[in-house]
C-alpha cells in the first residue's frame, strides 16, 4: 500500500482520535468521549508500526508518534478497570497479537518441528545416538519416569500436585523467557533454543519408542503439551522478533529499534506466561493421572484443537488492534 493510500484510509480514524483527545485532555470525566477510544488508540499503534515497516515519510511518522504518545497520557489518566482488560486482552489482545508476528513464530515452529523429526528419524536408524542430545542420566531418568516395568505407578497425592504445579510453572517459564532474552544475540540464541528443545523432544519420544515405553510418554505429554510447546514456539518468534531488530534496525537507532521490537513482543509474552500457566496446571492435575489411553488421546486432541483455533479465530468478530475495518 503506498503512503498516499495509506493516509486516506485511516484519516478519518486519526482525525476522530484527535477529536476525542481534545476533549478529554479538557476534563477529567470524559463521559461519552472515550467510548472509542481505547480500540481507537490500539489501531493506531499498529497503523504507527506499519508506516515504520513500510518506510514511509518521517513527518507521518512523527505525526502518529505524537499523536500516540498524547492519547497513551489519556489512556493511563482515565484507566478502564483491571479485569475488563484482561477480559479484552485474552478475548483478543493475544491472539491478535501473535497473528501480527507470524512469520517469526512460523519459522520459530519450524525449527522445533523439524529439528525434533531430524533427530527422531536420525536414532531410529542409530538408536545409539541418543546419547548425543540426551546424556547418560537423563536418559536413564527418562525410562524410569515413563517404561512400564521401571515408572513408578503410585498415586500421588493433593500436596504432590501443588508441588509439581508450581515447579512446572518456574521450569517452564524460565525455559520460555530465556529463549525471549535469546534474541539479543542477533537471533541466534531463540533459534538454537529452539532447535535444542526440538531435537531434546524428538530424541525423548524416539528411544521411548524403541524402548517401549511410547505410550505412557504420548498419553502424559499429549493434553499439556498443547499449551506449553505452543507458549515455547511464541517465545522463540519474539526472541526473533528482538533479534531482527538487532539485525535491521531500519531508520531508528539500534537501541530504539529494540524498544519498539520489545513492546510488539510483550503481548504475546504475557500471553506465552498465560499458556505455561494453563500448561502446568494440566500437567500437575491432569497428565500424571492413570487413565484409559483413549480418554487421555481424546482430552489432548481438544486441547490441541482449543489452542490453535484460539490462536487463529480469536478476536476477530471485533476491530483487531491492527485496523478499524477488520484486516490484520
Amino acid at each position: 500500500m503506498r503512503q498516499s493510500q495509506f493516509e486516506q484510509r485511516y484519516r478519518p480514524l486519526w482525525e476522530r482520535l484527535e477529536a476525542t483527545l481534545k476533549t478529554l485532555e479538557k476534563t477529567r470525566r470524559p463521559g461519552s468521549a472515550a467510548a472509542d477510544f481505547a480500540g481507537d488508540y490500539q489501531s493506531l499503534c499498529h497503523q504507527l508500526a506499519l508506516a515504520r515497516e513500510r518506510g514511509y515519510s518521517l513527518a507521518l511518522q512523527d505525526y502518529l508518534n505524537d499523536l500516540m504518545l498524547r492519547a497513551h497520557r489519556q489512556l493511563y489518566r482515565h484507566r478502564t478497570p483491571l479485569l475488563p482488560r484482561l477480559a479484552a486482552f485474552f478475548a483478543a489482545g493475544f491472539p491478535q497479537a501473535v497473528r501480527r508476528q507470524w512469520r517469526w513464530h512460523l519459522i520459530s515452529s519450524a525449527a522445533f518441528v523439524l529439528s525434533a523429526l531430524l533427530v527422531w528419524g536420525l536414532i531410529q536408524y542409530d538408536p545409539e545416538l541418543v546419547h548425543t542430545v540426551v546424556g547418560p542420566d537423563q536418559v536413564a531418568d527418562l525410562e524410569e519416569m515413563y517404561h512400564p516395568d521401571l515408572r513408578d505407578t503410585g498415586t500421588r497425592d493433593r500436596a504432590d500436585d501443588v508441588m509439581m504445579f508450581g515447579y512446572y510453572i518456574y521450569n517452564n517459564i524460565g525455559i520460555a523467557f530465556r529463549t525471549f532474552a535469546g534474541g539479543l544475540l542477533l537471533g541466534v540464541g531463540a533459534l538454537l533454543a529452539m532447535l535444542f528443545n526440538g531435537s531434546f523432544f524428538g530424541a525423548a519420544a524416539a528411544h521411548l519408542s524403541l524402548a517401549g515405553a511410547s505410550q505412557p510418554f504420548f498419553t502424559f505429554v499429549i493434553a499439556h503439551g498443547a499449551p506449553e510447546l505452543t507458549a515455547i514456539c511464541l517465545a522463540g518468534g519474539a526472541g526473533l522478533r528482538l533479534g531482527w531488530a538487532v539485525l535491521a534496525p531500519g531508520s531508528w537507532g539500534r537501541v530504539d529499534a529494540i524498544r519498539r521490537a520489545a513492546r510488539e513482543c510483550l503481548p504475546v509474552m504475557y500471553g506465552v506466561f498465560f499458556l505455561l500457566v494453563a500448561a502446568a496446571f494440566i500437567e500437575a492435575f491432569w497428565s500424571s493421572r492413570e487413565l484409559d489411553p483413549q480418554i487421555k488421546y481424546t482430552v489432548g486432541a481438544v486441547c490441541w484443537a482449543l489452542v490453535l483455533l484460539y490462536l487463529l479465530l480469536g478476536g476477530r468478530s471485533v476491530a483487531p488492534q491492527g485496523s478499524r475495518d477488520g484486516s490484520e
